[in-house]
């Protein structure tokens, strides 16, 4: 298994390489002023633009510029975002643990509730129960999250008044959160160890629209696969022979049928994961939620090549860590699996 770890890790640089190389490749199409406003800070304002070019040489061949980025990739600096006013390693040490707040709180649900209802579907089949949860999926399926987000918004925002209608904490918390000692980067859990329950509380509900959000649409796939992949198990040679020796239903259909129907759902899981991590883009921005997806639409909206490029190459580390997590998962739930 350790092999098979360090293979997988030993991937992320040459990931990385060519993602790289294929977006300042595509950089090239833009004109050496273009690429030269990611470097211009606030306090470099009034520097002409020509300057810039020739200190980062904009204007040479792509592997004299490549060799440049790489030489300052190495020693972090991957640039300045106007989005954000600070540096792309700076602002992602900021937002990436708001993200991963956001994604504990949807994935959890999403993953608990798609194994639980799918299940029932399945061993409840064509009955009622089966139909209301196919209802369910084909519900979320359909639902924008965007058309989703505003509707949760006018409702308990801004109908009943229950819960905050951004994902921004009252600037009071964030003050004190400001002055807290951070132990995780987690906004609630951090408020929790210091103390603070009432900033913790408030963290949460800012929290719970998003989330939610993010269940109800991302939800339907899981539960679908679940539903399916249980019914195949359940009418398989190896459930039939458990239950005609007798074997209680629980026992059958938890440890024979679902522990098998799990697989590939612990694909589907991994993969939504990256996606959770790599910024829910349209759910963090309608609720305005300081996150890294928000960050890269606005970075992407207003033409912030730095902030694009530090984003994509996140989202490529993310991708191969999460899928050897996913990998090793696979050992853990079968048996059968060996890492060669």
């Amino acid at each position: 298994m350790l092999h098979f770890v360090l293979r997988r890790l030993a991937q992320v640089p040459l990931l990385i390489f060519v993602l790289s190389v294929l977006v300042i490749g595509l950089t090239q199409l833009l004109s050496p002023e273009d690429r030269a406003l990611p470097y211009v800070t606030n306090e470099r304002q009034g520097e002409r633009i020509e300057q810039i070019i020739k200190e980062r040489g904009l204007d040479a061949s792509f592997p004299e510029q490549y060799a440049r980025w790489f030489g300052a990739a190495i020693r972090g600096d991957f640039g300045y975002s106007r989005v954000s006013n600070m540096s792309v390693v700076d602002t992602i040490r900021e937002r990436l643990p708001n993200t991963v707040e956001l994604t504990i709180f949807a994935a959890l649900p999403i993953i608990g509730l798609s194994v639980w209802l799918g299940t029932l579907s399945a061993l409840h089949k064509d009955r009622l129960l089966d139909q209301v949860i196919r209802v369910l999926v084909v519900f979320g399926y359909s639902l924008p999250t965007f058309v989703l987000g505003i509707v949760l918004l006018a409702i308990f925002y801004g109908y009943l008044g229950w819960l905050p209608g951004s994902g921004q904490v009252e600037i009071t918390n964030y003050l004190a959160l400001s002055s807290m000692q951070r132990y995780t980067g987690l906004k609630s859990l951090d408020a929790a160890l210091n103390g603070r329950w009432d900033v913790a509380w408030d963290v949460i509900r800012h929290l719970i629209l998003p989330a939610a959000t993010l269940t109800i649409v991302l939800s339907a796939g899981i539960m679908k696969s679940m539903r399916n992949n249980m019914l195949e198990v359940l009418g398989s040679d190896y459930v039939r022979t458990a239950r005609a020796k007798g074997l209680p239903a629980r026992v059958v259909n938890s440890k024979h049928a679902r522990r098998n129907a799990l697989l590939p759902i612990i694909t589907l899981s991994g993969f939504l994961i990256i996606g959770l991590l790599s910024g829910s883009l349209i759910t963090e921005t309608i609720f305005s939620y300081p996150g890294i997806g928000s960050w890269f639409i606005e970075s992407a909206r207003r033409f912030d090549l730095a902030a694009v490029m530090g984003f994509t190459l996140l989202s490529a580390v993310l991708v191969v860590v999460m899928s050897t997590v996913v990998d090793l998962l696979y050992g853990l739930v079968d048996p059968r699996v060996r890492f060669e």
